[in-house]
């Protein structure tokens, strides 16, 4: 099993579209193409408080990762929600992504 984290920082002024587009189409995607949200939310403390949409999906394996985000990103559905989410401007300053295996820390 691995999970995939998903930082996306709003344009200043654009986080409420930012949300809008992930309650209103990115979990609709995300659920129809199987994908398994984990954890959502703001940053509260820290760099980009206030201003960056956070989310946690899980996966199987690098395998079933990239074969759902592929189906997604391809779906004219998804196509067509961006775009209009970005018809009054870009929606992101930026995006990061981690993939973090679920093996358990060892100590010495």
């Amino acid at each position: 099993m691995i999970y995939e984290v998903r930082e996306y920082v709003a344009v200043p002024g654009r986080l409420g579209a930012v949300i809008d587009l992930f309650t209103s189409a990115t979990l609709p995607m995300l659920a129809k193409h199987g994908m398994e949200l984990v954890s959502a939310g703001r940053t509260m403390i820290g760099e980009h408080s206030w201003g960056e949409l956070v989310y946690t999906l899980r996966f199987d394996d690098l395998a079933d990762l990239e074969r759902k985000w592929n189906a997604m990103l391809a779906d004219p559905e998804w196509v067509a929600a961006l775009s209009a989410a970005e018809a009054g401007g870009p929606l992101f300053a930026t995006m990061r992504r981690r993939v973090l295996d679920a093996a358990p820390v060892v100590t010495a």
